[in-house]
């Protein structure tokens, strides 16, 4: 039975895809997105429904009144502001469109059909129209409804003669607070699969032709403005570099667009993208590139993805895909739309008059330039005159250039700029931060400079499975990360199903990334920022890889036999597992005379009466049979001995650690917490 997609559907009978949305859903047909497919037959149930709304519109109608209160909302208005009105965040009013079918990101101006959406979302009655002046000096009047309607809107009009100095004020607490920044995007994926032609023609550059045999050669970052609003694109020479500063604490990517040819499909280098990208928890958008050749089947690279966990939209999943032709253009804008709305649900945001702070992208000695640095803004303004701080280089700001190449003053949150003045190269993926003199700056130098060396002569492996159960300990629930690589598909295979069925609800297992082949250089590196390990099975690490490994404090662990390797795990899962406490009853002692010691406090005259009494023990005090207070001894004597433990039908004397409240009569019970070793069922 052949489908046909709702954005075709809506071409085809000249609506928008946002209307065709909701009239399928008017209709009871389950869509989630433009990108689903319904079957053919329903084409003609959507026709005879769009004949009888034309109608129904042919025949004069008495409108009803408004059972909202009237909102007036300027020509221009962009949804966010139309929120604002509702006091209601970006993020929701973009919620509300989608699901009443028009997908807008917060910055796009609204229209009619927004607003009646907004409205119905939000129980507003929003207008087109200059009412907020009149509103201003008469609500009621100028909004044509009862005085009460007016007390449901969601912030006061000020006074006319204090509309000005308000609305100044209240700007300038906008301008203090957090406000939304551009997403920063990642382009990843297998060679040749199109990256960088796709952000060349987003770019409207040349990029590739500059660049020996069309490969990228360096990390750039660019700004994209798309329907007013900023896109920032790092252009990665592969994952390696991504996950580089990732290890190095450098979370700097919001979203991460996956390139799939749509005429060569899921490869090698396309997997581990997407596993690095997953290991940073980086939402994804898939591009599928290359629709154009005849040998194109995007719909087979949809069926890759889902067996890898991208399922798509249209499938029923939550991963965005959009067919491309990245060289004709086509769908591009359909990409950035995507992105946009991707950025507004996570509501990106930042503080431009925060401390200025951020992330080194790329770094470089330049015969004319001396120190350059690529940084993107996180937090914060930069200004030229700042004195900056990485960690290992520092100076103070006497030039920035942004991505155009024109000359800037300052550059806010999420703008890429490359900076001169430095001292020194710093190393990509540092965090940088602005200092007020020169000398705090040398200082921090000099102490982390000292510290590096202090770390390399005392360089402790990253983490090792007999350190597992140490390194695990702070996690909720312990997990086990692995880097598995084996000779032949086969092994892989059944070392991948033997370990994830060694998974508990105690204690689990993650690989993180699984392939076959050497150890490579990338391997480490995603184990290193994911905190993994290296599994080989098989097979050995290249030289680069060891070397990285060995910088990195990377644990590698090669077999040749496969029960070897999943006893290991298991043992190292085992002690991953918080141990079982278990709480010991040692005896009981009861309080029989009260002793005043000067400078001491009160000492309890006590006799043991079951089992006995430990000086490390824990404590409870009963009085009347209830507990009336629990903690541990200060001291423990007999006669005026400090003894380890007194037996029962001896006497003793107690302290307690900050308590005295004891009288004659309570019953002292003493215990302790044993810890038992906890076993995989």
């Amino acid at each position: 039975m052949s489908k046909i997609r709702v954005y075709d559907l809506a071409k085809m009978l000249e609506k928008s895809s946002g209307e065709m949305m909701e009239i399928l859903k008017n209709l009871n047909v389950e869509i989630k997105s433009h990108m689903s497919s319904i079957e053919e037959e329903l084409v003609p149930m959507v026709e005879s429904f769009l004949k009888e709304e034309k109608e129904a519109a042919a025949k004069p109608a008495v409108e009803e009144a408004p059972a909202y209160p009237i909102v007036y909302v300027r020509e221009g208005a962009s949804v966010a502001d139309v929120a604002a009105l509702a006091g209601e965040r970006p993020g929701s009013a973009v919620k509300a469109l989608m699901m009443g079918g028009l997908m807008m990101p917060a910055s796009t101006a609204a229209d009619e059909r927004a607003l009646k959406i907004l409205g119905r979302a939000f129980k507003k009655n929003f207008v087109f129209g200059e009412g907020e002046e009149k509103e201003a000096e008469e609500p009621a009047a100028a909004a044509g409804v009862e005085p009460e309607a007016v007390k449901e809107q969601p912030k006061a009009r000020p006074q006319a003669g204090k509309k000005a100095k308000e609305k100044g004020k209240k700007k300038k607490q906008r301008s203090e607070g957090e406000a939304l920044r551009p997403p920063i995007v990642t382009v990843m994926g297998h060679v040749d699969h199109g990256k960088t032609t796709l952000l060349d023609n987003i770019r409207k550059t040349h990029v590739t032709e500059r660049e020996a045999g069309g490969i990228t050669q360096h990390i750039g970052a660019s700004r994209v403005d798309y329907n007013g609003n900023t896109i920032v694109f790092l252009d990665t020479p592969g994952h390696e570099a991504f996950t580089a500063m990732r290890a190095r604490g450098a979370q700097v990517t919001d979203i991460a667009i996956l390139v799939v040819a749509a005429d060569d499909g899921i490869k090698p280098q396309t997997i581990e993208a997407m596993n690095h990208a997953k290991a940073a928890g980086v939402p994804i958008v898939v591009a599928v590139n290359k629709i154009d050749k005849p040998e194109a089947k995007p719909e087979r690279v949809r069926q890759q993805l889902s067996d890898y966990g991208l399922v798509p939209e249209e499938w029923g999943g939550d991963t965005i895909m959009v067919d491309v032709a990245a060289k004709k253009g086509t769908n591009v804008d359909e990409l950035l739309e995507m992105l946009l709305l991707v950025a507004e649900m996570q509501e990106l945001k930042a503080d431009p008059n925060a401390a200025p702070s951020g992330t080194v992208i790329e770094a470089n000695l330049d015969k004319g330039k001396g120190p350059v640095a690529t940084v993107i803004v996180q937090e914060g303004t930069l200004r030229r005159g700042d004195i900056i701080h990485t960690g290992s280089a520092w100076g103070k700001i006497r030039a920035m250039i942004d991505d155009k190449g024109n000359t800037v003053s300052e550059a806010g949150p999420s703008m890429p700029v490359e900076i001169l003045g430095l001292e020194s190269v710093p190393q990509p993926g540092e965090k940088f931060t602005t200092l007020s003199t020169e000398r705090e700056a040398r200082d921090l130098i000099s102490q982390s400079e000292f510290e590096r060396r202090e770390t390399d002569l005392g360089k402790a492996k990253r983490l090792t499975l007999e350190e597992l159960y140490e390194k695990m300990q702070t996690e909720e629930i312990p997990q086990l990360r692995i880097v598995l690589k084996t000779d032949v598909q086969g092994s892989l295979e059944a070392l991948h199903s033997s370990l994830m069925k060694m998974s508990t609800d105690s204690v689990s297992i993650n690989i993180v990334h699984e392939g076959v082949g050497r150890i490579s250089e990338s391997d480490v590196m995603l184990a290193s920022a994911s905190n993994a390990i290296i599994i080989g099975f098989n097979v050995r690490p290249d030289g680069n890889a060891k070397r990285v490994a060995e910088n990195e404090g990377v644990q590698i662990r090669l077999y040749q036999v496969i029960y070897d390797m999943l006893d290991d795990v298991k043992a190292a899962m085992e002690g991953m597992l918080a141990p079982e406490l278990r709480e010991h009853t040692l005896g009981q002692a009861e309080i029989r005379e009260i002793f005043r010691v000067p400078k001491v406090g009160n000492i309890a005259g006590c006799r043991v009466t079951e089992g006995l009494v430990r000086r490390s023990a824990k404590v409870r005090l009963i009085r009347d049979g209830v507990v009336f207070w629990s903690g541990d001894l200060s001291s423990l004597k007999h006669f005026k001995d400090d003894v380890r433990e007194i037996k029962a039908g001896n006497e003793c004397g107690l302290s307690f650690e900050k308590f005295q409240d004891f009288k004659v009569g309570d019953v002292i019970e003493a215990y302790e917490i044993l810890k038992e070793k906890k076993a995989l069922e």
